[in-house]
């Protein structure tokens, strides 16, 4: 890595926080719009989340891909055709870093740094405080704009069960390996798509598997006959037709005393897991309700039973954090939840964005890519023509927020940032569309 940046004002370049798949995408789309970039990494290798040697990384051995190949890679850089339907992580790792040496991102990127602070400094610039990851004095850079690309996977949601226990309890966060499920009783909490993975691993290798889901989802395959499940839903249908398609193939799991959905298909994310019916089926997972609390070494369940596990794993989700920010910047409520246009844009601040801050039904590296190429022309025109800029900015204010989130979700924190794969493209191409006849 070369030498830290000079300290001071850097005129117009861009500060991009963090170097996973969306800040990655952030750099080079950036970069093509011809801005100058300091991305700041606090690991010392670019992946984010997919990089399980990161200490903040979800990802545990067997962790696949859930979206197929083609709706999870970037539209410019394609995952090779050798590999399989669902990469394994070690391999969509590979993939970021082609991405980044094929694009020459490295050189942009300032490793072990972390941001500590990004304060507003008038005539939309921001300072932007950074320190080493080792220590030190910190220091501070002016940027024209800044773009959050820090994930919102990575700060655990651990829950508040009543109670002690005296066996083993660990977030799904802190899963790494099957080696911890060898020979144990083994209880998964949280019916999403890591609790469902989990089980499942765990039923390969627990004496004894328990899945907690507090309530019932959608259940679908990976596989249509032989064709990926996503590939044949994510068409460009309309909604009513996708939605027809989710409910023809979801699998019904109450008769192994899974909760049922009191949901549409649509207003939730979709659990894609083609072996969670196979484990019920073989006696090698047995659903249960809700855990109350804690009695020792046992577990009690909303339905009055108690089970005995060694292990408790919660896969109970992630909360995103901005803590170099303050929370009015991004309109923060008491929740936690940020409200931005498109998930991505600060109403308040246009030279302040978000990059991959979405849960899309399908792969989510496409809708980073196309959020970032609208940040950087968004920024250019700003640049280039401020009252065209102005007028789009009011035009894309009233655009209501049924035309590019989903119109009724599960009010969970989980959903807050749900999308539909294709009507999202759809609103980030309109709003491409009204900066190019600004022009």
């Amino acid at each position: 890595m070369q030498d830290s940046p000079d300290l001071g004002d850097r005129g117009g370049a861009v500060c991009v926080v963090g170097a996973g798949a969306s800040g990655l995408t952030a750099i080079k789309n950036l970069r093509e719009l011809g801005f100058a970039v300091d991305c700041y990494e606090r690991e010392t290798s670019v992946g984010g989340a997919w990089n399980w040697r990161h200490d903040r990384s979800p990802v545990y051995a067997g962790t696949h891909l859930i979206s197929s190949r083609p709706l999870t890679e970037f539209p410019d850089f394609p995952m090779p055709d050798t590999w399989p339907d669902y990469p394994h992580h070690s391999q969509v790792l590979e993939y970021l870093e082609r991405y980044a040496k094929h694009f020459a991102l490295g050189e942009h990127i300032w490793y072990g740094m972390e941001v500590k602070s990004i304060v507003p400094a008038g005539d939309g610039r921001w300072d932007v405080t950074i320190q080493s990851t080792g220590g030190g004095s910190s220091r501070v850079q002016r940027y024209a704009a800044v773009v959050i690309a820090n994930g919102h996977n990575w700060s655990p949601v651990v829950p508040e069960i009543p109670g002690d226990f005296t066996g083993q309890v660990i977030h799904a966060s802190a899963y790494k390996e099957p080696s911890r499920l060898r020979g144990r009783r083994v209880l998964v909490v949280g019916g999403g798509n890591t609790g469902c993975d989990i089980a499942v691993e765990a039923a390969q290798h627990a004496t004894r598997v328990w899945h907690s889901t507090r309530r019932g989802y959608w259940y679908f395959p990976k596989y249509l006959g032989n064709r990926p499940a996503d590939q044949v839903y994510h068409r460009r249908t309309s909604t009513w037709l996708r939605d027809r398609r989710f409910r023809r193939t979801a699998a019904d799991l109450t008769r192994w005393g899974v909760p049922a959905p009191d949901h549409a298909p649509l207003e939730s994310h979709p659990i894609v897991n083609g072996l969670l019916p196979h484990y019920l089926g073989h006696g090698r997972i047995e659903a249960v309700p809700d855990v109350t609390r804690y009695d020792g070494a046992s577990v009690e369940l909303s339905d009055g039973r108690r089970i005995e596990p060694e292990l408790v794993i919660t896969a109970t989700g992630y909360r995103p954090r901005f803590d170099f920010l303050a929370p009015e910047l991004l309109d923060i409520d008491a929740d936690g939840r940020p409200d931005l246009h498109l998930h991505a844009f600060v109403r308040k601040h246009p030279t302040l964005a978000v990059v991959g801050l979405v849960q899309p039904s399908a792969g989510l590296f496409p809708l980073a890519h196309w959020q970032s190429v609208a940040v950087a022309r968004w920024l250019r025109l700003r640049a280039t023509d401020p009252e065209k800029a102005a007028a789009v900015q009011k035009e894309e204010s009233q655009r209501p927020l049924a035309s590019w989130s989903r119109r009724k979700v599960v009010p969970t924190p989980r959903h807050w940032f749900e999308v539909d794969h294709v009507d999202y493209l759809k609103a980030v191409e309109s709003l491409l569309t009204r900066m190019e006849s600004a022009k």
